[in-house]
């Protein structure tokens, strides 16, 4: 028999979803996007301006837990499918995670003592056990959209509903972490407010959405494999493993330009305060930009409109650096806003085809496993989340970036000041530009493989 609904086709028979169960489900993208834009846009900033941590030793604490995630994932994701095979629900991990993600948070802005060595020792473990208790909530909550509905058009709803959820958590880690921060005077005691009170917006959306999914059966099976099975089984995928590798290479680009608005907002616009602004605009189109790119996917097809999207986001990138070399704040902030449009659609249509090529895959091999697929998934993103800090950090080192104390600013070379500009700007372009040919790579790929092994599972149904 067919493994289910082919993506596009319509299960007339399954209700739509109520709004009610679409923001359950999305909130949890709140607290997501919270945790996954702060440590990326303040961390490596805490550590060598608040900190006086090397900008090399920096970048160490800020990959190496990140990296042990890349192991953790495809775990948890394994585990995630054991345990819907044996009670047909995700719950465990996903509360697992709620619950001690946001004291670890906390605990990341709140190193003690004066002396960096201990600090930069006391951060990397809190974000090596941060980034872990994210994963447990992360991996199954990534799968849960493939399993919400077997129509695809509610799939893509609840896509839609995650991803202004995911930008709306985004907006207030980029606008209310450095305001806070500010508010309270800076230095160590302002990121420690920070941290608390971040950590309990995270604590409130997270338990949230683990209660509010508790009616989403999750079906995957028909038995329990292990990891080694579950990567074995999945790696045949092929479409999904090249629409991964762009999104990863988009991610990295992404997390690079987080890493370096704090850097040139105090350097080059000469305005600490201003990284609030530039990721207000830079985040802020995107809720309402996510609808008009959903309706634009559905009449042109997700692949041109994330094509053109990306293609826009590199050349405005690259428009960054005479604006940012001038020091002219609004320009900056103006091209801000337009990278902001293209980005709800890299976000809304990276998502949106992952639970479709999870969905598909279950008609090639017979088996539902998203929790292993979202795993892979999941493990790939942290990779490069991390990652993009670490190559801005190598950036500023390679540049002769000097750190400095809070209370003792220093001035920068003209080579850091090059060296950052172009890390903010030129590189993020560049990964962006190499992520083109993996979508169109991935849409010839699905069109062959997905539609041959849906025509398959007709026929034998």
């Amino acid at each position: 028999m067919s493994a289910g609904p082919a993506p596009g086709r319509v299960d007339g028979a399954v209700p739509p979803l109520g709004r009610g169960r679409l923001l359950g489900y999305g909130v949890g993208s709140v607290g997501t996007g919270v945790f996954s834009a702060v440590p990326g846009l303040l961390l490596l900033y805490y550590l060598t301006d608040v900190l006086g941590v090397s900008a090399a030793i920096a970048g160490v604490v800020l990959v190496v837990p990140k990296a042990w995630d890349v192991i953790l994932n495809p775990i948890v994701g394994a585990a995630s499918d054991r345990e819907a095979v044996r009670t047909g629900r995700r719950i465990r991990l996903l509360l697992a995670g709620a619950l001690t993600l946001p004291v670890l948070f906390a605990a990341m802005f709140a190193a003690p003592g004066s002396s960096p060595a201990p600090a930069a020792a006391w951060v990397a473990v809190a974000f090596l056990l941060a980034a872990s208790a994210f994963a447990c909530f992360q991996v199954p909550y990534v799968a849960l959209p493939a399993e919400i509905s077997s129509r695809p058009d509610q799939r893509s709803r609840a896509m839609t509903w995650r991803i202004v959820a995911l930008t709306l958590g985004i907006l207030v880690a980029g606008g209310a972490a450095p305001a806070l921060v500010e508010l309270a005077g800076g230095g160590r005691a302002g990121y420690a407010l920070m941290g608390v009170v971040i950590g309990l917006v995270i604590a409130a959306a997270l338990l949230t959405s683990v209660v509010s999914t508790r009616w989403i059966a999750s079906r995957a099976g028909p038995r329990p494999l292990g990891l080694v099975a579950a990567l074995r089984t999945a790696w045949g995928n092929r479409p999904f493993f090249v629409l991964l590798g762009a999104a990863v290479i988009q991610t990295l680009a992404v997390a690079v330009m987080l890493a370096g608005a704090p850097y040139a907002a105090t350097y080059l616009l000469d305005d600490y305060g201003l990284t609030s602004a530039m990721f207000v605009c830079l985040v802020g189109p995107s809720i309402p930009a996510v609808p008009l790119w959903n309706r634009l996917a559905r009449r042109h097809g997700p692949i041109p409109c994330y094509v053109v999207a990306v293609a826009v986001f590199a050349a405005g990138t690259v428009a960054l650096y005479p604006a940012l070399d001038a020091g002219a704040a609004l320009p900056v902030l103006a091209l801000c806003g337009l990278l902001g449009v293209c980005y709800a659609a890299i976000q809304l249509l990276s998502f949106s085809l992952l639970p479709e090529s999870v969905h598909a895959d279950s008609g090639r091999t017979g088996h539902a496993q998203a929790g292993a697929f979202t795993g892979v998934w999941t493990a790939a993103e942290t990779g490069a989340l991390a990652i993009g800090p670490g190559v801005f950090a190598l950036v500023l080192a390679l540049t002769s970036y000097r750190a400095a104390d809070f209370d003792e600013p220093v001035a920068q070379p003209g080579s850091a000041l090059t060296g950052l500009t172009a890390g903010f700007t030129l590189l993020p372009a560049a990964l962006l530009l190499l992520s083109i040919p993996l979508l169109l790579s991935y849409r010839r790929l699905a069109a062959r493989q997905y539609v041959t092994h849906d025509a398959e599972g007709e026929h034998a149904s």
